[in-house]
């Protein structure tokens, strides 16, 4: 069992890795102002995404799978342009993914099994770790499909990979 868990920690730190990376990429092809950019008012500005993404991840996993206070306002995550540069954005959501990484590797079996209440939801360990981990890479879809959409250019997210290869 010990085994499972540990690739179970191992595999969502990697997927956090992966979900990171795509962000940063996008974000490379960006201009300070293409970050707050709203297609509409029904859609949030990449900018908002990775304020979105932060308090997420903190109040998932660093507040609660980490034991820390609750901190999350969560309807600031989606002011139209707080006035964060692309450097701080990323900066920030960098230091927030690796605490994350962090409070996972560093999880106990049994808080990944307990349950707890999260905003309003109630969860084990393990499902807080797989809700983040998808709801990075939700977003992360999101953040690329914006940014090829302005830039109208691949980002090249497995440039030098052979997606066409058989399983073996």
């Amino acid at each position: 069992m010990r085994m499972i868990i540990e690739d179970f920690k191992e595999s969502s730190c990697h997927y956090l890795d992966q979900g990171e990376e795509k962000v940063r990429k996008s974000f490379d092809f960006l201009d300070e102002e293409d970050v707050w950019k709203k297609p509409n008012t029904a859609l949030n500005s990449m900018g908002n995404l990775l304020l979105h993404l932060q308090g997420n991840i903190s109040q998932y996993i660093i507040s609660s799978l980490g034991k820390n206070p609750d901190t999350r306002q969560r309807d600031e995550e989606f002011q139209s342009n707080p006035g964060y540069s692309k450097k701080k954005l990323l900066e920030d959501f960098s230091g927030t993914v690796a605490k994350a990484k962090e409070i996972i590797r560093n999880c106990p079996e049994e808080e990944l099994l307990r349950i707890r209440r999260v905003q309003g939801f109630e969860l084990s360990g393990t499902a807080i770790v797989i809700h983040v981990t998808e709801h990075l890479s939700y977003h992360a879809g999101q953040i690329a499909f914006w940014t090829k959409f302005l830039k109208e250019q691949d980002l090249g997210f497995y440039k030098g990979t052979n997606l066409n290869r058989k399983n073996e």
